[in-house]
């Protein structure tokens, strides 16, 4: 009797439904899946190629019947031409690489329950990670998968699509090249400590562990010694885990290998050609910001040539923030650069993002004159520099950023983030002093606006650090802020003009200057102060194993405040004294 099937997959995996989906694409119609549980890993995948899946099939035995093979599952038999073996089993000795802390809250491969509306960690960076964070996603989670180490071009296709398109979407953040140090746990939920300037420590509601997984044996389908040898059982893993003898490839090329291996006369289609072998593809760059791009500039103003302020406009999803917070943006290494600096491995990058974290600002006032509600707003502006190229540093993004115009299409990360809010404000008769240098104002910005929209009567001051006057991009905004609300000061202090002495923020908290200006003592006992921009001026403390703290040579509005008795805001100890934690 003839195969029924060209092609039988044996688990409805990232990697089994890869091979799935290509055998279709090669033109092998009868192809079937069957899954042992009651949904695939990637659900929409089945009915968006037309898959026929079996739910609820458990393979107890796969063997030789003539040149077919035969596979019986609990409930019927599958006559095929080949068979991919795509189980993928726990391995029991796996443990998590960091220290994290033990908590219902904090799991390994297993969802929260109920999984919508909470944010949710996903750390791993295998096909078993995106499955995951798929599944998260489509529950209704917020999810942010942090998969350090992970080699896109390593994942199977149809993991690697469905990732890419969750991330345009804005329904996940992928944070490809961070991992968590530690998770621990902060007033009954986990936080994240990332070590990492790129990524602020965050707090998840859950953290999910992917675990390492491997092959199953033969034994585990009832494979017989001439199934084996008939060299058309296939296995999904690298050959270090798969049987020894057995064909086998990992999920990027398991399809691929598959086919072109067993029906020589299918119709394949030929690979993408990737990276810098794209470039002379007609149409390709109008193909890479369609894949990629999920927003739209709607403003984009220069203060000068090498600052700006712009505003970006979603396609999907919401932009509701907490002033203080950040957004990430992105455009593609095939974008046109302001300067001729070129960065390393170019070739290996030229169609892929690049991305960086930019704290939200805010227009101040409306277009009618009143303070500003940016929180209800559907756009997010942003105060951006343009970081030159140094001999150590060819910059990505901002050379790229500045041939853009309104209209133009870019990259808006899915997570608006970070604890660098207002929350500590409780009490609308306290100080609030806000400390930045350069574009670090515009998180204060958005700070400064709230409270005063909101009523509050202390004292607020907001000093920013600049080299010159033409680098103050709201400086209007701000003195007529001065003009309106007598309990609000704004102190620029550009340090390369010849009409201003030259002080930096160190030097306004050392000499007591608010004091003698404004009447504005730093009492700890009724200030809170936020900090955001150059690492020098904030002076960070190091923190050794037994708690002890050491600061920086250069002496930063941190060691001064804490002599004068303030408190840092520093992971799991509460302060008044608050700090972005990216640069």
């Amino acid at each position: 009797m003839s195969a029924s099937h060209d092609l039988v997959v044996v688990g409805g995996n990232a990697g089994g439904l890869s091979a799935a989906v290509f055998a279709r694409q090669s033109g092998l119609e009868r192809v079937a899946v069957l899954e042992r549980g009651s949904t695939l890993a990637l659900p929409g995948v089945a009915g968006e190629h037309g898959l026929d899946v079996s739910y609820g099939e458990t393979v107890t035995a796969v063997d030789l019947d003539g040149d077919v093979l035969v596979v019986t599952t609990s409930r019927q038999t599958y006559r095929s031409r080949a068979v991919l073996v795509a189980l993928r089993t726990s391995d029991t000795s796996w443990k998590p690489t960091i220290s994290t802390v033990a908590s219902p809250r904090v799991h390994v491969d297993e969802l929260p329950d109920p999984a919508n509306d909470v944010d949710v960690l996903v750390v791993g960076h295998t096909d078993h990670a995106v499955e995951l964070t798929v599944r998260l996603a489509d529950l209704g989670a917020g999810v942010v998968l942090a998969a350090g180490g992970m080699n896109p071009r390593r994942l199977s296709p149809v993991g690697a699509q469905l990732l890419n398109g969750l991330e345009r979407d804005r329904r996940a953040t992928l944070l490809y090249r961070s991992m968590p140090e530690q998770i621990a746990e902060v007033d009954g939920f986990p936080m994240a400590y990332f070590n990492d300037r790129r990524t602020p420590d965050l707090q998840f509601d859950h953290v999910v562990f992917s675990s390492g997984r491997r092959a199953v044996v033969p034994e585990t389908v009832g494979a017989t010694e001439a199934a084996l040898a008939s060299g058309r059982v296939w296995f999904l893993g690298d050959e270090d885990e798969t049987p020894e003898g057995a064909p086998s490839a990992n999920g990027a090329n398991i399809g691929r290998a598959l086919v072109s291996t067993l029906f020589p006369d299918a119709a394949i289609p030929a690979p993408k050609p990737e990276g810098v072998d794209r470039r002379g593809v007609p149409g390709v760059v109008e193909e890479l910001r369609a894949e990629h791009y999920n927003a739209t500039i709607t403003h984009f103003e220069p203060t000068h040539s090498d600052l700006w302020v712009l505003r970006v406009k979603p396609d999907h999803g919401s932009v509701s923030h907490l002033p203080g917070q950040y957004a990430s943006l992105g455009l593609g290494y095939w974008e046109e650069r302001v300067d001729d600096a070129m960065e390393p491995n170019i070739d290996d990058r030229w169609d892929k993002l690049v991305r960086r974290s930019y704290s939200i600002s805010c227009r101040i006032f409306d277009e009618h004159g009143y303070l500003a509600n940016d929180a209800e707003s559907d756009e997010l502006e942003f105060y951006i520099v343009l970081v030159p190229p140094t001999p150590d540093n060819v910059p990505g993004l901002t050379p790229r950023l500045a041939t853009k115009k309104p209209g133009d299409r870019i990259y808006l990360g899915p997570k608006v983030a970070g604890r660098y809010t207002l929350g500590p404000v409780t009490n609308p008769a306290d100080t609030v002093l806000f400390f930045s240098t350069g574009t670090g104002e515009a998180p204060q910005n958005a700070m400064v606006t709230e409270l005063l929209r909101k009523g509050h009567h202390g004292p607020i001051v907001s000093a920013v650090s600049v080299r010159q006057w033409a680098d103050l991009g709201y400086l209007d905004q701000h003195r007529e802020l001065e003009k309106r609300y007598p309990n609000y000061h704004y102190m620029p202090q550009p340090t390369r003009e010849p009409d201003v002495p030259k002080r930096y923020i160190q030097d306004l908290v050392r000499d007591d200057v608010f004091a003698a200006e404004y009447g504005i003592e730093l009492d700890p006992a009724r200030t809170h102060v936020f900090l955001c921009g150059n690492p020098s001026m904030i002076g960070l403390p190091e923190e050794g194993e037994d708690g002890t703290l050491t600061y920086p040579e250069v002496e930063g509005v941190v060691q001064l405040l804490v002599e004068r008795g303030f408190t840092l805001d520093h992971r799991k100890q509460r302060g008044n004294v608050h700090y972005e934690e990216y640069w």
